[in-house]
């Protein structure tokens, strides 16, 4: 599903980042997010992913460059209005906090005086854990948790949601209702999703992709338009083919000898 052309939601002029005093890890890296867009982010360990999304979420400030958020200035929103536009998942998640489902969730709840326009019992119908508010995280599946801090981050009302490998470590059955779950929320409420992703099969089934090496954008774009034999070589350094199935169904083939 794609939505009308709007102006960028997220949009990055030209920002650099270094952990130390050596080169810049992310030099001069402009790009620009729209409304309803969802989008895989690609890239091998060490590429970047973390390091864009932390930059995107505010959790790092670029040393030169301009982020633009809603059209305005990222340095010119409050801490709290920020978190009322952006919800940032990292990947590394506590699974072993004293808190039941519904406690977790409703500390989405904090950047807001009043309250949101929905409710804690709302967000979790809206992941399907409406069953399991009054259940212990650490009780819960590994998808069940997922979809918890997704509910999390519903609850906050943002427009954006920045998602650090959230697949990762989760059987193919919670991956798939992972990514039906926020393209369906994506579908209902006009949101924006970027997830950091290493599996291309998975990247193959979005709308759009951007893949990173080295913090810069090797490309971005429709997966088709990006995923070529010689942008994955340069990302991931392996030599594979890309084979249709059908007329919108690709996958990534590791059979051939190289």
């Amino acid at each position: 599903m794609s939505f009308p052309a709007s102006p960028a939601i997220l949009e990055t002029k030209g920002i650099s980042f270094s952990y130390g005093k050596d080169s810049a890890f992310i030099a001069n890296l402009s790009f620009a997010i729209g409304q309803g867009e969802f989008i895989g982010l690609l890239g091998a360990n060490g590429s970047g992913k973390s390091t864009l999304l932390k930059l995107g979420s505010g959790i790092l400030k670029p040393q030169s460059g301009e982020l633009m958020l809603w059209g305005k200035p990222f340095r010119s929103y409050k801490d709290r209005d920020r978190a009322k536009l952006i919800s940032y998942l990292p990947q590394a998640l506590d699974f072993s906090i004293p808190f039941t489902v519904r406690e977790l969730v409703g500390m989405g709840i904090y950047p807001y005086d009043i309250p949101p326009l929905i409710g804690i019992d709302d967000a979790l119908d809206m992941v399907g854990l409406g069953h399991l508010g009054d259940s212990h995280i650490s009780d819960l599946s590994g998808g069940e948790r997922r979809r918890a801090f997704i509910a999390m981050t519903l609850l906050q009302g943002a427009g954006l949601l920045l998602l650090d490998e959230p697949l990762a470590n989760l059987d193919i059955k919670y991956q798939i209702e992972l990514v039906r779950l926020l393209r369906r929320l994506r579908d209902e409420r006009n949101i924006s999703v970027v997830m950091a992703l290493h599996d291309i099969n998975v990247a193959l089934r979005f709308e759009k992709v951007m893949v990173i090496k080295g913090g810069r954008i090797l490309g971005i774009g429709s997966p088709s338009a990006v995923l070529t034999r010689p942008v994955i070589m340069e990302a991931f350094d392996v030599l594979v083919d890309i084979k249709n199935a059908g007329e919108r169904d690709a996958y990534i083939s590791f059979e051939e000898n190289y």
